[in-house]
């Protein structure tokens, strides 16, 4: 399978991203005689062949469920195994319009690390574009090229090499009109991007760090190698979610709490006086008792509700600073 073409149905071998719950994506390979294990119960692989992505699936012994999804970039991106931090959507979207990078694009990446970005890349340019990828960390390399083959992500070439030290260089002529550094110490790879960088087209770099002083001398090293227009930029994308309150006032408060001592009050009495504990029927119908509404669903009827909003507990954001610049036509 591709990420390039999307196909209806699901086969053999396939990757599917089965979607558990908004906070749970788990990437699988369709294999007959595997079972996929939940929280919601389990599923069967022989039983996803043959069905359509974006299905529901419902469990085998007949509760509970997920839905097959169709990987793509913004999808993996959420689900693939961390190898390293990665760059998320709201950062990558924005580096992508921003370095207007399009079908046909000569992209150059370093580092890989878990290459989702990479994924992204190698989508939005197309297969008549092409990806040059640089990992220093062998291990981490030999899993992102497995990876990306099994993808089907021909446009893309993985070299494994530290380019602060060893450069871009490789066999054939990269001629890269896009630049993306997702490392510790970009200044020192900045200067061998002349020879591999494009002669006769505008060239646009970003810079990935999580460091200001990082920032700082990337921009000199920028400027020093015959970069123009560097702006920093900072991407702060967070998802806020619409939530119900449950209403309350003073005088419900003190009802409550009048009811609370009543029922103490009943209970001591009670065992004094030797009586078998029971029940204390309510006193008053205004109200909703602390017990109560311990159990009490969010939206449940019977109860005034306000309308609040809360963000995200977690925010999927790298939080790093994205530094911009270009080389312009000689």
């Amino acid at each position: 399978m591709t990420f390039f073409n999307y196909k209806d149905h699901i086969e053999e071998g396939d990757l599917v991203l089965a979607f558990i719950n908004r906070s749970t994506i788990k990437p699988i390979y369709v294999k007959s005689g595997e079972i996929l294990n939940t929280r919601y119960g389990h599923f069967l692989h022989s039983s996803m062949i043959g069905m359509k992505y974006g299905a529901q699936m419902r469990g085998a012994k007949g509760y509970g469920f997920i839905h097959l999804l169709y990987p793509s970039p913004e999808m993996w991106t959420l689900s693939l195994p961390h190898r390293t931090q990665i760059v998320y959507t709201p950062d990558s979207s924005y580096i992508i319009q921003r370095l207007n990078v399009r079908p046909g694009s000569r992209v150059i990446e370093a580092g890989t690390g878990s290459a989702s970005f990479t994924h992204s890349f190698a989508r939005t340019v197309g297969e008549s574009g092409k990806v040059f990828t640089f990992e220093f960390h062998e291990p981490r390399y030999l899993e992102a090229k497995t990876e990306l083959q099994s993808h089907g992500l021909t446009n893309t070439v993985i070299t494994h090499r530290d380019v602060c030290n060893g450069g871009f260089n490789v066999d054939g002529t990269i001629d890269g009109d896009v630049v993306f550094l997702d490392l510790p110490s970009p200044w020192d790879a900045i200067p061998h991007l002349d020879t591999v960088v494009a002669k006769q087209k505008r060239v646009g770099i970003c810079c990935f760090s999580p460091c200001i002083e990082q920032v700082a001398k990337t921009v000199t090293a920028l400027e020093e190698n015959g970069w123009t227009n560097v702006e920093m930029v900072e991407i702060a994308a967070k998802r806020w979610e619409a939530r119900k309150e449950m209403k309350r006032d003073v005088s419900n408060a003190i009802k409550r709490i009048k009811d609370i001592q009543g029922r103490k009050q009943y209970g001591i009495e009670s065992r004094r006086a030797g009586h078998p504990p029971q029940k204390l029927a309510k006193s008053d119908d205004s109200f909703k008792s602390a017990r109560k509404s311990a159990k009490v669903k969010e939206g449940e009827y019977g109860y005034e509700w306000l309308e609040v909003t809360k963000t995200e507990s977690e925010i999927k954001s790298h939080t790093s600073y994205l530094t911009f610049a270009y080389r312009i036509l000689l």
